[in-house]
């Protein structure tokens, strides 16, 4: 669902910032050594919905640029005179043209061309003659003016993106100056002392607005761009940059590490992501490359900290289900049981024996866990007597949406095999607990299990931008997602994209 696109009003240095946003935070490209498990790229599409966006209202608040009164003085067939101009306002601010675009090793680069400007004020000249003084309103039109600026991308020791002010310069072509009154062939003769004046003082006062939307409005903006995402007191992700970010080709990369860590030892996994190489497609904004490596470190994380462990005791049970978790139910499927501990409750407990990992095929995305469920008696001084323990090997296939900047999951099962390990009430078959185990994962594991996964993971996102029109396709070893961008603060929506 689309969201509708608000702009609220805002400074000239906002408006600046408006087009520089996407460019700047989200069109970062990493290169080094280390493969990264997280990579966002922003399309030329998307460099021109931020310079859209940001055109309208910097023309309106680049209008609001005070203009200081001026003054001076110049001969005419009247001799010496002096002039001033004061009051001066710009009626309007037009700037019908401009592209922003990447420059390869360096950043990015924002140029306008063609602007407009009038200017209206009031006007005084003296001269020797007391009699001749001549006053009244005039109208500068500015044509031609360029503004050309620069952008230099980095990232900080932290892995925080960070942007400086490479260049900047301004040039007008033409100034055109009308007065009102009998005397405005005055103006002509000093005309070039005014276009000297005015080009110098307008050249001077729209780079510093440039630095100081930089400085204070760009750079605090892309400080929100989440380079740790906590997801629950166990773990986190790292979404820092994995090093400075040069800038090439037709579209920009950002190259993030995409890792899960734990929050009390951040230690990096025992595997490294695999190397990412993103098709090219340019019809959406913006496209982002998600590395199994992402959902892999997540599954290391969890088992490792041994939080992939679930108990299933008989009240989680619904009543209306024939095989109680009794020795007297599980008694006529394994008699021995019954025998050696007559009606007495049982648990079991499952665990992963390995990580999971996540596999993800063109087409296709599945996981492959590991089990162990170990069967306990509850004695009736409440501690737990082991009974057997089996070995699953099963198979799930994976769904992934994206809802409201998180990634989210959902698993349905697709294939249970069971061994017997350990048994100490004496061998028997395991075929008979089937339809008691496959039960027991798909209706009381699984959507414990996905449940966590319906929470979902946050995607890397600056403040009050919201992605729409999302698209979601399995490649060789990650996830590909694109989407349109709208920046803006609006109601968040509910909207989900599944694959």
């Amino acid at each position: 669902m689309k969201t509708e696109r608000q702009i609220a009003p805002h400074t000239a240095e906002m408006a600046i910032t408006y087009i520089l946003v996407f460019s700047a935070a989200m069109c970062l490209s990493a290169a080094g050594a280390v493969n990264p498990g997280f990579v966002v790229r922003l399309t030329q599409t998307g460099l021109d919905y931020a310079r859209q966006q940001g055109m309208s209202v910097l023309q309106q608040e680049l209008a609001k640029v005070h203009i200081p009164d001026f003054s001076g003085s110049g001969h005419s067939p009247l001799g010496k005179m002096k002039y001033s101009f004061n009051s001066m306002a710009i009626r309007s601010f037009q700037l019908p043209s401009s592209q922003i675009s990447p420059v390869p090793k360096v950043g990015l680069k924002l140029s306008i061309s063609g602007a407009f400007i009038n200017i209206v004020g009031k006007f005084r000249i003296k001269t020797k003659y007391r009699f001749i003084t001549p006053k009244g309103n005039f109208n500068l039109k500015v044509k031609g003016l360029s503004i050309s600026v620069g952008l230099k991308l980095g990232s900080d020791g932290s892995g925080r993106p960070t942007i400086a002010l490479s260049d900047c310069s301004c040039h007008i072509s033409d100034v055109k100056v009308h007065v009102s009154g009998k005397y405005g062939w005055l103006i002509n003769v000093f005309h070039h002392y005014v276009d000297k004046a005015l080009r110098k003082d307008i050249e001077k006062k729209i780079c510093p607005v440039v630095k100081n939307a930089i400085t204070k409005n760009l750079e605090p903006l892309l400080q929100t761009l989440p380079v740790t995402a906590k997801i629950d007191s166990v773990a986190a992700i790292d979404y820092s940059l994995t090093g400075p970010p040069p800038v090439a080709g037709d579209c920009v990369d950002v190259q993030l590490k995409g890792e899960f860590f734990e929050l009390a030892h951040h230690t990096p996994p025992p595997f490294s992501p695999p190397t990412l190489s993103l098709p090219v497609d340019h019809s959406l904004m913006v496209y982002f490359g998600v590395s199994d490596y992402l959902f892999n470190t997540a599954g290391f994380v969890y088992h490792t900290t041994g939080k992939l462990v679930f108990n299933v005791t008989d009240n989680m049970i619904p009543k209306d289900y024939n095989i109680r978790l009794n020795t007297s139910s599980f008694g006529t499927l394994i008699p021995q049981l019954s025998k050696m501990y007559p009606n007495m409750l049982m648990k079991l407990r499952i665990s992963t024996t390995s990580a999971p990992f996540l596999d993800i095929k063109p087409g296709n995305l599945s996981i492959s866990p590991k089990m162990d469920i170990q069967a306990y008696v509850i004695l009736p001084n409440a501690s737990l007597a082991p009974v057997f323990l089996l070995n699953l090997t099963t198979s799930a296939l994976a769904k992934v949406s994206v809802r409201s900047g998180r990634i989210v999951g959902n698993l349905e099962l697709t294939r249970v095999q069971m061994d017997l390990k350990h048994s100490d009430v004496g061998p028997f078959s395991v075929l008979i607990l089937n339809a008691a185990v496959n039960y027991y994962i798909s209706h009381l594991l699984l959507p414990q299990v996905n449940e966590i996964l319906n929470k979902g993971y946050p995607l890397p996102l600056l403040d009050h931008v919201q992605l729409t029109d999302v698209v979601l396709q399995p490649h060789e070893n990650y996830l590909l997602f694109g989407a349109n961008v709208h920046y803006g603060k609006t109601e968040e929506s509910n909207w989900l994209t599944e694959l």
